[in-house]
């Protein structure tokens, strides 16, 4: 059984973080049935970008990196806190310990940032954000990011993308990275994406 670990900041956007609950669950039933997916955080209780809450399996502070195959990370709203836990201290310690066991890892839009700002895409390619009246991509290059103007993009076993639309596509790429692209199909033709 390969484990995900969903990695949710306070402030999370919800539709970000259920396309991966989606998928992986689809998965688990209706796939190949090898994928577990688990909720951590660093606090008991979260609270959405838009107020829905969330109560995670487990704490952050309850994380062994060793017991899971790959990290996903939702991103989400400033407005609504997300930078205060998506830039503390041990959320990004989690990030560097997957990136050091060579993990694969996801991110949904700004989500990126916390990567960025963990120092693991130092001089690798990436996105965020991409409207055009955004800061994210100037912050994310602040990073020492090589940013990138496409939809998705995957750098080894790092993947990031432009914004919301595309949690998904990265679901997807992340279930055909620890499953087979055969899989992804049959998953795919289930939810009717095919």
């Amino acid at each position: 059984m390969k484990k995900i670990l969903l990695l949710l900041a306070n402030g999370f956007e919800a539709v970000e973080a259920s396309v991966f609950t989606d998928v992986f669950g689809w998965n688990k039933f209706e796939g190949d049935g090898t994928t577990e997916l688990i909720t951590a955080g660093l606090h008991p209780k979260l609270t959405c970008a838009w107020n829905f809450t969330v109560i995670p399996e487990m704490l952050v502070s309850d994380i062994n990196v060793k017991e899971f195959d790959a990290l996903a990370i939702p991103g989400g709203f400033e407005e609504a806190n997300f930078y205060e836990d998506a830039y503390d201290e041990r959320f990004l310690q989690v990030i560097r310990e997957f990136h050091s066991a060579g993990k694969p890892i996801a991110s949904v839009c700004v989500a990126a940032l916390s990567l960025g700002k963990s120092g693991i895409l130092e001089g690798k390619k990436a996105t965020t954000y991409n409207h055009p009246k955004s800061i994210r991509r100037a912050q994310l290059k602040e990073f020492g990011v090589l940013v990138q103007d496409d939809y998705i993009v995957v750098d080894h076993n790092i993947i990031t993308s432009s914004n919301p639309s595309t949690g998904f596509d990265v679901a997807f790429l992340l279930l055909e990275k620890l499953t087979s692209l055969g899989n992804v199909q049959q998953v795919k033709n289930l939810m009717g994406f095919n």
